[in-house]
This record gives structure tokens, sequence and C-alpha cells, in this order.
């Protein structure tokens, strides 16, 4: 389910930015991706949206993050710890899967993650998830 379809859409403060490769909400302490169909989401796109979340949010922010995979996308999974070393303000993450083989990969991304990331089965699910978690403090 797409983040404008979900319920969350109208209830949660948020901004959207629109880039050619996919779409990002910035909430309250975290933000969704939605990338689009057949994009690698690599270093050098991660470079272009993390300097605007960090304006949004400021330079000391701690974060999650939501990557709601409604479309099939590749990704590094090594730009969970590059994103870590550069920016440093993502503290949790969630990867919202919709079939067994995007189950898998975000298995994969888990082990590459240093911070707490949960696979979870909709959209709901992380978005409560978020909002619970105590890293925000």
């Amino acid at each position: 389910m797409y983040f404008e379809n979900s319920n969350y859409f109208k209830q949660l403060e948020h901004k959207k930015l629109e880039f050619t490769f996919g779409n990002f909400y910035l909430c309250d302490h975290f933000f969704i991706s939605e990338i689009n169909e057949g994009v690698h989401f690599d270093w050098e796109k991660i470079k272009i949206v993390m300097p605007k979340i960090i304006d949004y949010y400021g330079d000391n922010s701690q974060l999650g993050y939501i990557s709601n995979r409604v479309h099939s996308y590749s990704m590094d999974p090594y730009s969970w710890q590059k994103v870590d070393q550069k920016y440093g303000v993502i503290v949790a993450g969630a990867i919202v899967y919709y079939n067994d083989l995007m189950y898998k990969n975000a298995t994969l991304e888990k082990l590459f993650s240093k911070k707490s990331l949960k696979r979870c089965i909709n959209l709901d699910e992380a978005i409560y998830w978020m909002k619970t978690i105590n890293e925000f403090s």
C-alpha cells in the first residue's frame, strides 16, 4: 500500500519530496521512501536525498527510516553502512515487504545494518513500530 493511500497519510503531518527515482515522505521522527519500479537505488541517489532530509530535520536528528517496497527495485546493501558513516542520523529502520523475494532481500539488508532493522508485512506495522520505539528521545 502506498503511503498516500493509507490512513496515516491524513493523520500524520508530513512533507513530500519527489524525485525522478521515487518519493519520500518526511514525518515527525521518521521518513518513508517509495522507490520507483526498476530503479537501482545507489549511493549517488542517496547523496541527492539525504541532504534534503538533513535540511528538513537538522544535523543532530535521530530518525527512523521506513522503506515501503511497493515496487521492485535493487539496492546495494552496503548503503546502510555508508549512510550511517556519512550522516549518522538514522537510528532504526523498517522494510515493508510484499512478497517472498522482498522478504529475502530485506533479510540480507538486515545482516548489513548495525542499526535496528525490522521487516514488516505492511505499512501500518512499520509506522506503528516507528511511533513506539524509544530511540528518538
